[in-house]
């Protein structure tokens, strides 16, 4: 593909958007930026400095907190994939667990917390040829996306994969647990009232419930050829 889009992959959590944009554009040669974790850091960075809990969330301290959170993707060569970095420090696999998890929704709630993340992922994608896969890119962060996908899945295959994915790692959690986080994840994504979790009236819904990874990337792939 030589023309240079911006391809905005929106949908529920644990849907595989991460995974699919990231091999979209490996296969396009675009860049690829994953605002999940964006906001994932954030969210560890509240964390690191007590700002939330299950009792609370500081919300003051965390947007005076702002302009001291500096985010950077630094690609991993060996990987073949660029990884977050919070203030210098690398966080990868520090803001892919469940407790970050339980927390993050409750960040990206918070209006000052969308408007610095979207600031700048709206400068990641000024020259084009991206793919940036979140909850509100293609209706908030890029609405003239040229295309958009909305990924979605039942509530108890996506707590099945996040489950597996989680184990395979190693971490000691409950299915009953991963499930109550999916479930409450969608239901503050899709009620919060700064940017909502919505599919953009001109996004193309795929429901991969029962569609395996290669499935639905050749399903992609010939959406975009089509473009």
């Amino acid at each position: 593909m030589t023309k240079k889009i911006i391809i905005a992959i929106d949908g529920f959590s644990s849907t595989g958007k991460s995974t699919m944009a990231k091999k979209l554009a490996n296969q396009l040669g675009f860049i690829y930026v994953d605002t999940g974790a964006m906001y994932r850091a954030v969210t560890l960075y509240a964390m690191q400095h007590n700002l939330v809990a299950k009792e609370y969330t500081n919300t003051e301290d965390l947007i005076a907190s702002l302009p001291q959170i500096r985010l950077t993707f630094t690609l991993n060569e060996q990987l073949g994939f660029a990884e977050m970095y919070l203030n210098g420090v690398n966080v990868e696999n520090e803001i892919r667990t469940l407790e970050v998890s339980s927390f993050v929704s409750t960040v990206a709630a918070i209006p000052q917390v969308r408007q610095k993340l979207v600031e700048e992922q709206r400068a990641m994608g000024k020259e084009k040829g991206i793919v940036m896969d979140g909850r509100d890119i293609g209706t908030v962060v890029f609405p003239e996306a040229e295309l958009k996908l909305f990924l979605t899945a039942s509530a108890k295959v996506r707590a099945e994969r996040r489950f597996k994915e989680l184990t395979d790692k190693g971490d000691n959690v409950s299915f009953e647990l991963v499930l109550e986080n999916i479930e409450q994840r969608d239901h503050i994504d899709s009620t919060r009232e700064d940017s909502p979790l919505k599919k953009a009236e001109d996004a193309i819904e795929i429901d991969n419930s029962d569609l395996s990874r290669e499935e639905q990337f050749s399903l992609i792939l010939d959406i975009v050829s089509k473009n």
